[in-house]
């Protein structure tokens, strides 16, 4: 794990997990933002978010995506426009952990 703190949420999550609470915990879940294209000539990479964690909420009956990030890197402007991105294309609930 990238942190202590993304390890920790991960074992609260196994333990939801056991308890039945979710379902489908997946980890490093990747999206894509956009795809790979050409223009005059050059190729442009595509380009994705991975997140921490993503699971099925039994209670809430939807899927949860989670990110787990410090004060400092939750304000970092490329993440919080790939979390816009994110939020726009893709149908999820999207949960910050800090």
């Amino acid at each position: 794990f990238h942190s202590t703190k993304e390890g920790k949420r991960y074992m609260e999550l196994k333990l939801l997990e056991k308890a039945g609470l979710i379902r489908e915990l997946e980890l490093q879940p990747a999206f894509l933002l956009i795809p790979t294209f050409k223009k005059n000539g050059k190729t442009y990479r595509k380009t994705t978010y991975i997140a921490d964690f993503k699971y099925f909420d039994v209670e809430l009956g939807k899927y949860i995506v989670e990110d787990v990030k410090s004060p400092a890197t939750a304000k970092d402007k490329v993440y919080r426009l790939k979390i816009k991105m994110l939020l726009y294309q893709h149908d999820i609930d999207f949960k910050e952990v800090i």
